[in-house]
Order: C-alpha cells, then sequence, then structure tokens
C-alpha cells in the first residue's frame, strides 16, 4: 500500500483524522478504518474524514466513525475542513458538499470558522424513527432519561433534557438508547441541562463513537430543541465537554455553529498499520 498522509485536526477536543483523497483515493476498508481509530496502536480518533473531488463544491467530505461506519454529517469536522480550504483557496468562504448535502463554511467575527448547518429535519420519517411519533415528545426511555426531542441535522439525534446533565451516567444510557428498536439508523444521544446564565451543558454519547469531548451537530439537535421546548430564544452558547459553540436557529430554518478549531499535528500512516489490519 503507497503511504497515506494525514493531518490531525480537532474542535474543541473533538478529534480527527483528515486524508486528502482528491489524488489518490486511499481506498480504506472498515478493518483499516478501526485500526487507525485505535488510540493505542494506530492514530486514534472520533472520526476520519477523507477528501474527495467534486464539481459542485470546493471539496467532497466522506466522513467515517471510529468503528468504520460511514456518518452523514459532523460539524466539527465540518469546520476543521472548511479551514484547510479556505487557507487553500484564500478566501473567506467554501462551501462542502457531504452525503447529507452542501455546507457552507464562513470566517465569523465572534469565532475563527462558522458553519451554515442547513435546516433541522423534523418530520418522524426523516429522524427517522420505526412509527410515527410526535418529535417533540418521543415515547423512548432509558433509566433516568424520557421524553427526548428528536432532530435530523443530516444525521439523527435525541436530545433529553434533565436538571443536571452532569449526573447523568451517559456511559450507560447511551448505548441502550443508540440501539433502541424505535431507531432503525440508531442516533447520537445528548444529555442537556440549562445553566443560570441561560447558556446549555451538553454531553454527547455520539453514534458509532461514544462519549465525546464535543459534537457539533449535536449541539445544532440541542439548540433547535431547546427552541422548540421554548428554553431559549434561538441562540444559544452550548457547553460541551470541551468547549463552548456559539449557536443560532435563525428564523430562516438555518442553524449556525461557530467554534475553535486547532490542528494537532500531521503524518504519514505505517503500510504495516493498513495490511496487518483484520479484514
Amino acid at each position: 500500500m503507497e503511504q497515506v498522509a494525514f493531518k490531525k485536526m480537532h474542535g474543541l477536543g473533538n478529534d480527527f483524522v483528515i486524508i486528502d483523497g482528491r489524488e489518490n483515493d486511499p481506498k480504506l476498508t472498515p478493518a483499516n478504518l478501526r485500526a487507525i481509530g485505535d488510540r493505542h496502536r494506530g492514530v486514534g480518533y472520533d472520526q476520519l474524514v477523507v477528501l474527495e473531488p467534486t464539481e459542485a463544491a470546493d471539496v467532497f467530505m466522506r466522513i467515517y466513525n471510529s468503528d468504520g461506519t460511514e456518518a452523514e454529517a459532523c460539524g466539527n469536522a465540518t469546520r476543521c475542513v472548511a479551514h484547510l480550504m479556505m487557507q487553500e483557496t484564500n478566501s473567506d468562504s467554501v462551501v462542502i458538499e457531504t452525503v447529507a448535502g452542501y455546507l457552507k463554511g464562513t470566517k465569523g467575527s465572534n469565532a475563527p470558522i462558522v458553519i451554515d448547518m442547513g435546516k433541522p429535519r423534523l418530520n418522524w420519517q426523516a429522524i427517522p424513527l420505526a412509527r410515527e411519533e410526535d418529535t417533540d415528545h418521543v415515547s423512548i426511555a432509558a433509566g433516568p432519561l424520557s421524553d427526548p426531542v428528536a432532530v435530523n441535522m443530516g444525521n439523527p439525534h435525541l436530545v433529553f433534557f434533565t436538571d443536571d446533565a452532569e449526573s447523568i451516567d451517559l456511559e450507560k444510557w447511551g448505548p441502550i438508547l443508540e440501539h433502541d428498536p424505535l431507531l432503525p439508523a440508531k442516533a447520537n444521544i445528548s444529555v442537556v441541562s440549562q445553566n443560570t446564565d441561560s447558556s446549555l451543558r451538553l454531553r454527547v454519547w455520539e453514534r458509532g463513537v461514544g462519549i465525546t469531548l464535543a459534537c457539533g451537530s449535536a449541539a445544532c439537535a440541542t439548540i433547535v430543541a431547546a427552541t422548540r421546548r421554548g428554553l431559549v430564544d434561538r441562540k444559544a452558547t452550548v457547553h460541551l465537554n470541551g468547549g463552548p459553540l456559539l449557536m443560532e436557529w435563525r428564523e430562516d430554518d438555518h442553524v449556525l455553529m461557530g467554534g475553535d478549531i486547532a490542528y494537532s499535528f500531521e503524518g504519514i500512516l505505517n503500510p504495516t498499520l493498513l495490511e496487518g489490519a483484520e479484514q
């Protein structure tokens, strides 16, 4: 196998391996993806992104979870890719194509990168749910968590509101809820509480990954869900384990997300890591 270069970046600790496959497709198998994602024997990541050619946008971004499955959307990874593409094109704005649609990234005044994550989908078939439900009050529960709001931000989310997000054993209840029969495509599981300053505290069990320091699409789902429940007026700072994201659900139905990104390091994947992965 040819050498494969990568960049390691993160948004609030939500970390990514980014591979430029526009000229040479790395052709990574699910076993390769799991091997690279191993935090002891590989590189480690929450999501791996492969940049692919497209004529419809500045770049196509394909997203994989650390368990080898493909993801439809990832807000923090989109901010990292937008930063790379702005550097490459010497521009203050870019359009990124994903399997979930087109996302526009701009340099914002209050945050280095702002992504227009598009419109949330709120119909039960679009989440998707296995049966017709009121997506403002979904009949799914586990332990102390119940009555979530369902939102699709290119990927499925359940947002549970609680008095104290810190007190929830998310490692226990997250995987149970992720795999509930009501969720044919599984879902990202969020627990949210409101702070005294009206900001929101968010913790996330990410589908196919586990607990992450941050999840941009979950923050998008949270601002939509909190607005629907009357907790905020379309704007809020959402505090994740890794730091804050500035969120807005505009009147035109688009969700904006702004926050910090950072480089970690660059490197070359060892061919033995890929060749030795069990297929």
